[in-house]
């Protein structure tokens, strides 16, 4: 993770759910970067690092699922990536996880629960990469 507060890069074409999520992820001790695009996402990606990406789904232009299989395969492939949507059948669900992410979460949901995905996946990838060694 970069820094004491982990950064997550917050993708959602709902500026209203932006404004909240970002307020609320902050408040819980994130360094928040908000996008409205998939477009503005590789933009931030190409000159930023980021803990975790928060991906809404169904966007305008390039989907979340399409940024998320594009990631996987060459840009970011150890991000870790949770889905926001208001898809939530099996077969929706199913295909989050084919393209590549780490978890997946249906709208409406509670931002407490958000956290804690996000709490739960930050620990998981601190776990699979350890800090280096800084052996005598």
């Amino acid at each position: 993770m970069n820094g004491d507060n982990p950064h997550i890069l917050l993708v959602d074409d709902d500026g209203r759910l932006r404004s909240l999520l970002n307020r609320y992820l902050t408040e819980n001790g994130f360094r928040v970067t908000m996008v409205e695009s998939a477009v503005e996402a590789r933009d931030r990606l190409r000159f930023m690092d980021f803990d975790l990406m928060v991906l809404d789904v169904m966007m305008p232009g390039e989907t979340g699922l399409e940024l998320t299989g594009d990631l996987r395969s060459e840009r970011a492939p150890s991000m870790p990536i949770l889905l926001l949507t208001a898809r939530g059948t099996p077969e929706d669900i199913v295909a989050g996880f084919e393209a590549g992410a780490d978890d997946y979460l249906g709208k409406p949901f509670d931002p407490r629960v958000l956290v804690a995905r996000i709490r739960a996946m930050l620990r998981g990838r601190s776990l699979r990469h350890p800090p280096p060694c800084r052996c005598n």
